[in-house]
């Protein structure tokens, strides 16, 4: 395919020799006179492991080359990449001037092309930017409209500094986010015969998924570090314990807690997330992100209140109350807190989770119970359906599988308040809402 790539810094350099050694034609395009020469004579623009050796063999076999036309860049190619720079502003927010610059120059470029071409955004940007700001962008400077005259794709780049030609070789997921099925088919040919799974999603999610990765990874280095200082301050070593942590890929690398939710809750996470950060402050250790987690989590049971008291209805049900489906454990569940708040501003309730019987409760779940919420037993219910012939509000609590068959049986004007997120209601009742989604 005969590509151009606008912007000649680390993502489009290391693009453009590697789909230069893919066999496709390439033209790099930027403003800047030096790396176009660079380029031209066969040297690599950025220092980067292979780039070297990738950019004078493509130029050398005519396969690489650059310039400062625009235009002309367009004209001779089938698809644009745009792997222009998005700096931060002093408040955080990104600076699109070389994105809506780039934008404008490719579409006056399309205003003199019949033949449909895809223009492709590999810059990290904010979810709503393609929609918001480039599209309306090359539609106003091409008089065209996209998925008509041109496609737009979004195709966030994985590539890290000093490995980017080796990860783009092996990518973990190829992410691509079409405005129309054509486009996305062009743009999913480049990647034919890649390891790792192609992955078509609507533009808003494929612009998400970069910024869900990097605030990861970045979780991830400041939870290390954290974990590091605490342990420095009891003389253990560190990087023993997350050799250990780093073993078990059932649940701590792994999928699971990753899905958007309510709240944590149980006996163990909230104690032992009080008791490590009270050891570190004994310690005089700062743990900001440890310690900021109670205060997010208790954001999360306060969205979902909010959510219940913007119903203006009086009369809620909820179904599942333990802390987690399948078990009795009322101990820090988070719908409990929920429950009390809404006891609190007079709210009529009615309660049903099948695990929990107050009979059958025994030991320090039984003591909790009954020493701290010793009220809920009058508001609990024998079935489902004692609570819907209540409730103009249910709120799904956690994730029972006798929950699943609810859509049948709801009156369509009764509001679902879903915590969990159970597919089966979200699609088919129209009174709907999820806390995360």
């Amino acid at each position: 395919m005969r590509v151009s790539i606008f912007g000649l810094g680390y993502v489009g350099a290391v693009s453009a020799a590697c789909l230069a050694e893919r066999g496709h034609m390439v033209i790099g395009v930027d403003p800047n006179v030096d790396k176009v020469e660079l380029i031209n004579s066969g040297r690599a623009p950025v220092v980067e492991a292979e780039l070297a050796d990738l950019t004078r063999r493509a130029v050398a076999e005519k396969r690489l080359q650059a310039t400062t036309d625009p235009v002309s860049a367009v004209l001779d190619s089938e698809v644009t990449f745009v792997c222009v720079p998005t700096p931060s502003q002093t408040n955080g927010n990104l600076d699109f001037r070389y994105l809506e610059r780039v934008c404008t120059e490719i579409g006056a470029a399309l205003r003199e092309k019949r033949a449909f071409h895809v223009v492709i955004v590999r810059s990290t940007i904010l979810p709503g930017t393609i929609r918001g700001l480039v599209i309306p962008t090359l539609e106003r400077a091409s008089g065209g409209r996209v998925g008509e005259d041109f496609g737009v794709c979004n195709n966030p780049e994985f590539l890290r500094e000093s490995t980017a030609v080796a990860d783009f070789r092996n990518p973990p997921k190829t992410v691509i986010g079409a405005s129309d099925s054509r486009s996305g088919d062009i743009v999913q040919s480049l990647y034919e015969g890649f390891p790792g799974a192609v992955i078509r999603c609507p533009i808003e999610v494929g612009e998400m998924v970069k910024y869900a990765d990097n605030s990861w990874h970045a979780t991830k280095v400041t939870f290390a570090n954290e974990i590091g200082k605490i342990c420095k301050s009891i003389g253990v070593d560190s990087h023993v314990v997350m050799d250990i942590f780093c073993k078990d890929s059932k649940l701590n690398l792994s999928s699971y807690y990753l899905k958007p939710g309510f709240a944590f809750g149980g006996s163990c996470l909230p104690k032992d997330l009080r008791a490590i950060t009270y050891h570190a402050r004994s310690h005089d250790v700062s743990t900001p992100l440890l310690s900021s987690l109670m205060f997010s989590n208790g954001e999360q049971i306060e969205q979902g209140i909010a959510m219940v008291l913007a119903s203006r209805r009086k009369k809620v049900g909820v179904l599942g109350f333990s802390f987690k489906a399948g078990t009795d454990d009322l101990r820090e569940s988070p719908l409990v807190e929920v429950i009390e708040r809404l006891i609190g501003k007079g709210f009529d309730l009615r309660l049903y989770d099948r695990n929990v019987n107050l009979a059958k409760l025994t030991g320090a779940n039984r003591e909790y119970i009954m020493k701290s919420i010793p009220h809920i037993e009058r508001l609990m219910v024998a079935s489902v359906e004692q609570v819907l012939e209540h409730a103009d509000v249910i709120v799904i609590g956690n994730r029972g599988e006798e929950f699943t068959g609810l859509a049948d049986k709801l009156r369509p004007d009764q509001l679902v308040i879903d915590f969990v997120r159970i597919r089966q209601i979200e699609e088919r009742h129209a009174n709907y809402a999820g806390i995360c989604w």
